[in-house]
């Protein structure tokens, strides 16, 4: 029985690599099995420079290329599940198009597929162009996630990940945050789950869109969306201040029984810039958790889609939150 494999990319500013990467990619899929059929789904998240121009003479070359241009940059998160919810395949890979994540890893994911697993999560062993800093930080925040969450995540997990049909389509229906964490979801739906450990390469072209702001953001959003645990600081901060005051107050007596009545009014200061430090922390955390909220109240739409190549006039048979039409999972449907 044929199967279908489908290679979600996000592009954002890509142009120097895209040939180079549909090459190599192409190379890989026309490798594989007899019984997998392919296709490459490029998701232009409002590049730009000259990335849609090369996509679309992809796309014109090739039937196999598939293009789904947004109106604007939504984001590389809402790339790849707009990808996901597009494709057609009974396996999907999700990766970057600036090789990065190499397209070799392709026939053993395919591989995995064949043995039945239906989450494939790709692990680093190595990044090429991560410096020492990052790489810190890496590790410092899968360690925390991993200690504030019920789920276990991956360390160096990435978003170089491949999921089966049924699988992705808990991601469409269920999974439609509009502050997300898509490694995450992947690594916390269950399934027949593995990982196959990969060393990332040096960029082809260009810098990474991931500046260490954008990355605090999301480390940020990804910890309020897995834990309540900063919620419930105000309750441990509560019983520090309260064991502070205890301790003072033993000073204090202590202080006034030997030598009359103390002078309090540094002791005063740091008592009072301490707990409203920790007031406007827990406030602040609250405000976070508030902003979550109320994007989930708007209920604007992942992302909006402009234009696709080489893709049939889907009709809409599934709704969801995002606003997104779900194209029928079975290649052949109309």
């Amino acid at each position: 029985m044929a199967k279908f494999l489908s290679v979600v990319v996000s592009v954002y500013n890509e142009e120097a690599s895209l040939k180079e990467f549909y090459a190599e990619t192409k190379k890989q899929l026309t490798g594989l099995p007899g019984s997998w059929d392919h296709e490459i789904l490029f998701v232009n998240d409002g590049s730009q420079d000259g990335s849609f121009s090369i996509l679309r003479e992809l796309a014109g070359q090739d039937p196999h290329v598939k293009l789904i241009h947004f109106s604007r940059n939504f984001g590389h998160e809402a790339a790849m599940i707009a990808g996901i919810d597009y494709a057609q395949g009974d396996g999907i890979i999700c990766m970057d198009a600036d090789l990065q994540h190499p397209p070799e890893c392709i026939p053993q994911i395919v591989g995995r597929f064949d043995e039945g697993y239906e989450v494939i999560s790709m692990v680093r062993t190595r990044n090429q162009t991560a410096g020492f800093v990052k790489n810190i930080a890496s590790a410092a925040f899968y360690r925390l996630i991993n200690w504030m969450s019920e789920v276990q995540f991956e360390p160096n997990a990435s978003d170089f990940f491949a999921v089966s049909r049924e699988a992705a389509d808990v991601l469409r229906k269920d999974y439609r945050e509009k502050v997300r964490f898509l490694r995450g979801y992947v690594q916390s739906i269950g399934f027949q789950r593995t990982v196959i450990p990969y060393e990332a390469r040096a960029r082809f072209a260009g810098e990474s869109k991931y500046s260490l702001k954008s990355l605090f953001r999301l480390s940020v959003n990804t910890i309020l969306c897995f834990s309540d645990l900063p919620l419930k600081l105000g309750i441990y901060s509560g019983c520090v201040v309260a064991l502070f005051g205890v301790i003072v107050m033993i000073y204090t007596i202590s202080t006034w029984a030997r030598s009359g009545t103390p002078s309090g009014y540094a002791t005063i200061v740091v008592l009072l810039s301490f707990m409203f430090a920790m007031l406007f922390v827990i406030v602040g955390i609250i405000g976070e958790y508030i902003a979550i909220l109320f994007a989930e109240l708007k209920d604007r739409p992942v992302y909006i889609v402009r234009s696709t190549e080489n893709m049939p006039e889907y009709k809409k048979h599934i709704s969801d939150r995002s606003g997104a039409e779900i194209p029928p999972q079975n290649p052949e449907q109309k």
